[in-house]
């Protein structure tokens, strides 16, 4: 049976503007049967990077938070530290980049809380069962709250071909230990010359894995559980992630771990997708590229797997713009996110969330307007 997923273009005009048409959409998805009074709701989304600014306009968002408040519910904003060194890596630095980027309480009208807690280590492993993962390592706060809105900005990526709702729960919703055991299957490794044995790292170490050697830190690989405690702590980023997973596997794995995510949120959960502004990169750059189609809309639905391959076909469906990083697949129905990374077989994430039972790749497009 087909998902429905509701579409709302981008037109607008002086009876109603793009934010009553994002109401209108929500709820056409249902989202006051699946909120209910008190709930602690989260809503997920990603707070954007410094310089970048793709991310999804705090005003927006603010609409949402509304319709959750006249449920009677408790939302908040939420995000996860990230695994690379940078502007996100703990709690203090990720909040206030948010509110830089617009996600104050005075704009967006609830509290922002980092769902991994202060340094991406608050999480609990639950269950999946999945092809390459029994089980996954999920943000505390996402796990604890009652329902989640996960607001999505839908673009290209250069590891997974695009990013939309799995993603922002796959790889957004999971701790520092989880997005590392989703890029890599062996320890970090430290680069000798920007170490300057400060021991910042050692003294965050709970498994004795980091020792030093004429004066230099060293990770045992036989010790090292992955936590990634040590990436974050150390400021000379001196300790390096290996990237080494295969892409197909970083694909499926963000698949098992949107699934953790959603532990426990059967019918308490939407989807919204912002098909706008589609850069040729992740929003995790401090910068954004010019985008490789013209704006879209907005996509909502209960079903995860299903609004990202709406969001998909949407885009391939589109034609390309001139003068962008998009390099084949110009003409309507050209493959898109080929265009972009040649390499990346994009719909591997969705073919394996669909075999992990996470949603259909089989959808109705329904018009709002309609």
């Amino acid at each position: 049976m087909p998902a429905q997923v509701f579409f709302a273009d981008l037109r607008a005009g002086h009876r109603r503007n793009l934010h009553d048409k994002l109401e209108q959409l929500a709820r056409s998805a249902g989202i006051e049967t699946l909120v209910a009074r008190s709930d602690l709701a989260a809503v997920k989304l990603h707070f954007g990077e410094r310089g970048g600014h793709a991310y999804i306009r705090p005003t927006f968002v603010r609409r949402i938070v509304e319709v959750l408040k006249q449920q009677g519910a408790k939302p908040f904003l939420t995000d996860s530290c990230t695994l690379y060194p940078g502007h996100r890596k703990e709690a203090v630095s990720a909040l206030s980049c948010g509110i830089e980027n617009g996600f104050a309480y005075a704009v967006a009208g609830a509290p922002l809380i980092m769902c991994d807690g202060l340094r991406g280590q608050s999480a609990r492993r639950v269950p999946v069962d999945g092809e390459l993962l029994q089980s996954v390592d999920i943000g505390l706060d996402i796990l604890e709250a009652d329902s989640l809105i996960a607001l999505s900005h839908f673009k290209c990526h250069e590891l997974t071909g695009f990013g939309g709702a799995l993603k922002n729960l796959g790889m957004g919703c999971s701790s520092r230990a989880g997005k590392l055991e989703q890029h890599s299957n062996v320890a970090p490794k430290v680069a000798e010359q920007f170490c300057t044995a400060c021991a910042d790292c050692f003294k965050s170490c709970a498994h004795g894995a980091i020792s030093f050697i004429e004066g230099k830190a060293r990770i045992d690989p036989a010790l090292c559980v992955g936590c990634g405690r040590c990436i974050a702590v150390c400021e000379e980023e001196a300790i390096k992630i290996q990237w080494n997973e295969e892409a197909p596997k970083v694909m499926k794995k963000m698949a098992e771990y949107a699934k953790g995510a959603l532990h426990g949120k059967q019918g308490r959960s939407l989807f919204i997708n912002f098909v706008t502004q589609i850069s040729p990169q992740c929003d995790c750059y401090g910068h954004t590229d010019a985008p490789i189609v013209a704006d879209l809309g907005i996509l909502a639905s209960t079903d995860p797997v299903a609004i990202d391959q709406a969001c998909a076909d949407l885009v391939n469906a589109a034609p390309g713009l001139p003068g962008t990083a998009l390099r084949s697949g110009h003409a309507p129905g050209g493959d898109k996110f080929r265009g972009v990374h040649p390499e990346i077989d994009w719909e591997i994430t969705l073919e394996h969330a669909e075999k992990i039972g996470l949603g259909t790749r089989t959808y109705e497009l329904v018009k709002i307007d309609e």
